[in-house]
């Protein structure tokens, strides 16, 4: 390999328009809130800290790309909060009781704590591989049971939950007039004079359109097994919903900045948080909504059967690297679909290989740069040639124009003075640890003779570039790479390299 991967932390389904011009960052933060439909501005209530809740793993399983997406992009909007000099209050929970790590628990023989241990050492390992900050708190649900219950007894008290015939405890649907607000649902369609006793939902999740009163204690069931716990109810364990509510009330409160999730939730997970939380506590819960869509395999839905189901060890036994995963999932605009491919991972490689040739060459012309702290890089006021990119991360966290912006500037990184070399190099800087970007440093090696018909070839493929022939060019690139041989382009231009 020509390049070792190594981080460059420190030296280094809305309709709402996606582009921004200056003055429109010019006041701070914009981000796209699902409650109302446009972008708002980004500021803490309390003028101080910035206090969000981001919906965590399930811990049953590895966490797939698809549930990356969104936690790479709630770990984008955190680090560009902080670059922006606001300091932040990260919450995410852990669900480690529920349907599936129950059920999971069961099938390994393992107790279910043992069992999710193991699992959620698996996802944070995975965060960090893949550049994620961790929370600032990270609850699990089974430590807050006691908190749920006592939630569950303040909706008894106050009407808006009762004990079903099967032993469960149930929210009363009809009893919170705003129900359906967030995901715009037709209240006509949710039919709820009808819901109490006569139609529930014991699941933890459901399919979209059941529109039953939903479970916040489960009955013990035979199939459960030794999973469960005592209750003013029996025997048994808290809804799926529930588990949110409980840990945001213990950690935020009744009111805080901004809460998070794949799209997938908004109904009925966040809608379930949102009556349940607001029916007991009162308080406005989330000013912010903040929503990922959902993630395409080869365009369509990712599938085990179809063998496109990936995992990051899946792709790391391919043969690529978290950093190539990261800058992938980057790659679309968070409020579209991004449809993730094979193809797109090499993309991602030669993309990195860029920009680390160009800061390599950026340091042989101005020389080494000094290292830039974390502390200096925050509420840097000036970008340099990277301003454009900063402002569109700025206005709705558009990363794809982000990325588009530094690469349009790589090639204006000559005949700078030194002072313009220092204020672009720190907002080059600025901008990927807002990104979460780790570039590979690069290696230069030594000059190796390069055959006379290997030259001709790149020679051949330039001429193609030129005339904008790309299914040519990209033809002689692979011509090249069966000889051993690649093209490495830069904004300096090409370089023939022997594939080591």
């Amino acid at each position: 390999m020509l390049m070792q991967v190594l981080v460059f932390r420190v030296c280094i389904s809305r309709t709402f328009p996606l582009s921004c011009d200056k003055s429109e960052v010019a006041k701070g933060m914009k981000l796209y809130d699902t409650a109302q439909g446009k972008p708002i501005e980004v500021a803490p209530l309390d003028g101080a800290k910035y206090r969000f809740y981001c919906c965590g793993p399930t811990v049953y399983g590895p966490a797939h790309i698809g549930n990356f997406r969104t936690f790479v992009l709630q770990d984008v909007l955190r680090r560009t909060l902080e670059i922006s000099g606001l300091e932040t209050y990260h919450v995410r929970n852990l669900t480690d009781v529920d349907d599936k790590t129950i059920k999971g628990a069961i099938a390994a023989g393992k107790p279910l704590k043992e069992f999710t241990a193991d699992w959620t050492a698996k996802f944070h390992a995975d965060c960090e591989a893949l550049n994620c900050l961790p929370p600032h708190v990270e609850p699990s649900a089974v430590e807050h049971i006691p908190h749920q219950i006592a939630m569950i007894e303040d909706l008894i008290e106050k009407g808006h939950a009762y004990a079903g015939q099967d032993g469960s405890v149930y929210f009363k649907i009809s009893s919170y007039s705003e129900y359906g607000k967030l995901s715009k649902l037709d209240t006509r369609e949710l039919d709820l004079g009808k819901t109490q006793n006569t139609r529930v939902n014991n699941a933890d999740e459901y399919d979209k359109d059941s529109l039953s009163d939903f479970v916040l204690w489960k009955a013990r069931k035979e199939e459960d097994g030794e999973h469960y716990w005592e209750s003013p109810w029996g025997q048994g364990r808290p809804g799926w919903h529930l588990e949110c509510s409980a840990m945001i009330k213990e950690y935020l409160g009744d009111t805080f900045d901004l809460h998070g999730g794949g799209v997938d939730l908004v109904f009925p997970h966040h809608e379930n948080e949102i009556a349940q939380s607001k029916c007991a506590c009162g308080g406005d819960f989330a000013k912010h909504w903040f929503h990922v869509t959902h993630l395409l395999v080869d365009g369509g839905k990712m599938s085990k059967s179809l063998g496109d189901f990936y995992t990051l060890a899946d792709l790391e036994e391919k043969g690529y690297t978290a950093a190539e995963v990261r800058y992938v999932l980057l790659g679309a605009h968070y409020r579209k679909p991004l449809n993730f491919t094979l193809d797109s991972l090499h993309a991602a490689r030669e993309a990195l290989g860029k920009l680390s040739r160009a800061m390599y060459d950026f340091t042989e012309e101005y020389g080494d740069q000094e290292d830039v702290t974390e502390a200096e890089l925050k509420g840097l006021e000036d970008f340099g040639l990277f301003q454009e990119a900063w402002n569109v991360l700025q206005f709705d966290l558009n990363t794809q124009a982000a990325i588009g912006k530094v690469f349009a500037q790589l090639k204006r990184l000559r005949g700078l003075n030194a002072e313009e070399a220092r204020v672009s190099w720190r907002g080059l800087q600025a901008v990927l640890r807002s990104l979460g970007v780790e570039v590979p440093v690069y290696e230069a090696t030594p000059e190796v003779e390069v055959p006379s018909e290997v030259q001709e070839l790149a020679n051949q493929r330039q001429e193609a570039k030129a005339a904008q022939d790309w299914a040519k060019a990209d033809a002689i690139r692979d011509e090249l790479r069966v000889l051993g041989w690649e093209i490495e382009d830069s904004h300096s231009g090409a370089v023939v390299k022997e594939i080591n």
